[in-house]
Formats: structure tokens, C-alpha cells, sequence
């Protein structure tokens, strides 16, 4: 049964499986929020059969809200300006035509053309539009009273509710954002990994040439495109983890190991950084040359070395007014991987989040090893020159 059911049905078992149980429940329980707040602020404005219309075409709404809350679909302006625009229309049309049947379809028609024009199309927009005609006198009698009230206000209400429950969930936020681009080095050059393969300019020109409304955003797309070109390289490569290429004669410190001595291990073994642990042997932060540089002193007229020799070189006596051991200076929390991690993991956290040493974790969060820059791309080529 069910093989017959996808053979006719491809999307039925495949879309809504993308998302954990957890998700799901979490959508139903917000939408259930939603829209009781939207039912029971619309039982003080219409009464009557207007009232399960105009909670059924806000229920619409939720689902795009609270289920598919990345969509273009569901982004502030469509759910405002879809409505409000789409409930103008509605009763505009309604008061030049007694028609039920010629009136809707002129106002549906009309809805959709001007969110289009808008750029705010959202699919309840068209039941909106639909309210005035089937809502029977209660709704009919308010007039343009209906677009502000109760429309504007429970769409408001609606996206209030959207702004707060999406963002309290995990895993989630709303409104989406584009990706922003270089953030880190402040440039304007694309990320690493945008400037090889597809590009946002190919994706840009395959959805115009496309013709066609895709309900995803050009960042989003991207995003999957990169997701799959990360599946296709573990597909091709087989399991190479973070456990098979990293360095296990770690160089360590503690919370309170002098900065004198971290100096001199990060000189004797030319690293740029080192995990700093607890006894249990877990990353509790990490140290590097930058943590040394940026709280020297270099707001007096001693030269550069002068300067760091001092604040490395240990404070004689009880008291110090500059930090004396690892642990005041130190970079926390520390960010780690996994052993068990595939590398094609590591490769936008190596080349977009500035890291260029991550410390490797077990299952117990205890420190087993690290992978530099260096590590991962030596891997990766290995792993060409194989398949040549």
C-alpha cells in the first residue's frame, strides 16, 4: 500500500519525514497558540458564520507561520501586507458587485495580482479576499472596518505570536535573514566556499530562467545545494572522521598555568594555539598568540617586545595587576568537534567561522586530539589524488 501510494503520491511520505517528531510537535503546539489567540480576539469583532471564515483563513496563515516559518511565504511583509492588501480588495470588490460568484473571482484574481506586484504574496491573502462575499451581514456590515478590524489586528496578533514563539523555539528563528556575506573579515569578496562550484550568481540566474515561484529563498537554496554537495563528497569518499586525521601528541595547559610557561610551549613547539583543560581532561577553553597580543599593554611608549615581555613575564610578589595565568586570558567556551565527525563537516567552520585549529572531543567530552587547517586540506587532497 504504501509503495502504491508514493507511486502516485511522490511527496506525500517524503517532504513531511525531513523534519524530527520533535519539530512537528513543536509546529502543532505553536499554531495551536496562534490561532487561539487570533479566534478569541475575532470573537469580539464578528459574529456569526463570518467568524469560522475569518479564523479558518488566519489558520492558514499559522501553518506557513509556525510550520514553514523560513518560507518567502511566511516572512513579515507577505503575512501583513498579503492580508491587509488582500482584505482591501475584498471588500472593495464586494461594494461594486452583488455577485457572489463573479465578485469572488474577480477578488481572488485581483488579490493575487497585486501581492505579486507587491511582493508580498501569501496564499490566505486569497481567502481574505473571499470574506467579504461569504461572511454573510455580520462581516458585510463592517465595511472597510473589516480591514483594520478584525484583519489588521489579528494578522498583527498573528505575527507577534510568530516573532515569539519561533524565536523561543530551538533551531529556529524569525524573521529569516540572508546570509550575510564575509562577516568575519569584513569584506566584500564571498565566503570561501561561494566562490567555487555554484555560486549565488548561478543560482540567481537558474531561478530566473526558472520562470516560476519557488517557495524558498535564494539563501536557502544555497544552503541545500551546499548541504548536498557535502553528502555527495561523504557519498564519494567514504567515512573519513575527524578521528583519522587529527594530531594526538597534544600540547596542553590548565586553568592556572603561568602565561610564561604557555608562551614558551607555544615558542618550543611553533603552535599558535593551545586546549586548555581541567583535570577530567575536557576543553574548557582555548589559548593562542592572539589572546597574548590584544591584552598587552600597547597604549604606552615601550616598544612591542617590551611590552609583551612584560605581561608574560611573572609578577614577583602576592599581588598583580595584570593576569598572570592561563585561565584569566583564555578564550571560552571553546568550540570542539567530535571524533566520530565526518571532515566534510569541519570545512565551513575551518574556512567561514575564522577557526584554525579545532580541538577533538571523544564521547565523553574528554580531549583526544586536534585538527589545524593544514590537517584538513592535506585530507581532502589525499583523498583526490586517490580517486585520480
Amino acid at each position: 500500500m504504501k509503495t502504491a501510494i508514493k507511486k502516485f503520491l511522490p511527496y506525500v511520505l517524503t517532504d513531511a519525514g525531513q523534519l524530527s517528531a520533535g519539530e512537528k510537535v513543536r509546529s502543532g503546539l505553536a499554531a495551536f497558540g496562534g490561532i487561539f489567540l487570533v479566534g478569541w480576539i475575532s470573537s469580539y469583532f464578528v459574529t456569526g458564520p463570518g467568524l469560522p471564515l475569518m479564523v479558518g483563513s488566519m489558520g492558514a496563515s499559522a501553518v506557513l507561520l509556525f510550520a514553514a516559518s523560513h518560507s518567502p511565504l511566511a516572512q513579515p511583509w507577505p503575512l501583513v501586507g498579503g492580508n491587509i492588501l488582500s482584505a482591501l480588495v475584498g471588500v472593495t470588490v464586494a461594494k461594486l458587485t452583488h455577485d457572489p460568484v463573479m465578485g469572488s473571482a474577480i477578488a481572488v484574481s485581483l488579490a493575487v495580482l497585486i501581492m505579486l506586484l507587491t511582493h508580498s504574496l501569501h496564499p490566505p491573502g486569497g481567502a481574505i479576499a473571499l470574506v467579504p462575499f461569504l461572511g454573510g451581514p455580520s462581516v458585510q456590515s463592517l465595511g472597510y472596518d473589516f480591514v483594520l478590524l478584525p484583519t489588521g489586528l489579528n494578522v498583527l496578533v498573528l505575527l507577534a505570536a510568530g516573532l515569539l514563539i519561533n524565536n523561543l523555539l530551538p533551531s529556529r528563528s524569525y524573521p529569516a535573514r540572508p546570509k550575510s556575506q564575509n562577516t568575519l573579515h569584513k569584506l566584500n569578496d564571498p565566503k570561501v566556499l561561494d566562490r567555487v562550484g555554484l555560486t549565488q550568481d548561478d543560482l540567481h540566474s537558474a531561478l530566473k530562467d526558472f520562470n516560476a515561484y519557488l517557495d524558498v529563498s535564494e539563501a536557502d537554496l544555497g544552503q541545500v545545494v551546499k548541504l548536498a554537495g557535502m553528502h555527495a563528497y561523504r557519498r564519494k569518499r567514504g567515512d573519513i572522521t575527524c578521528a583519522d586525521i587529527m594530531s594526538r601528541d597534544l600540547i596542553t595547559v590548565e586553568f592556572g598555568t603561568e602565561l610564561e610557561e604557555a608562551w614558551v610551549q607555544m615558542r618550543l613547539h611553533k603552535i599558535k594555539l593551545i586546549p586548555v583543560i581541567d583535570r577530567a581532561q575536557r576543553v574548557i577553553g582555548v589559548i593562542s598568540l592572539v589572546d597574548f597580543l590584544k591584552r598587552a599593554n600597547l597604549k604606552t611608549y615601550e616598544t612591542f617586545q617590551d611590552k609583551l615581555v612584560k605581561f608574560i613575564k611573572q609578577t614577583p610578589g602576592m599581588m598583580s595587576d595584570k593576569p598572570e595565568v592561563v585561565g584569566q586570558i583564555m578564550a571560552t567556551p571553546a568550540f570542539t568537534a567530535r571524533e566520530d565527525m565526518h571532515i566534510v563537516e569541519l570545512v565551513p567552520l575551518l574556512s567561514e567561522q575564522g577557526f584554525h585549529h579545532i580541538p577533538i572531543v571523544n564521547a565523553e567530552q574528554r580531549l583526544v586530539g586536534m585538527v589545524s587547517q593544514s590537517d584538513l586540506i592535506a585530507a581532502l587532497y589525499a583523498g583526490t589524488v586517490t580517486e585520480a
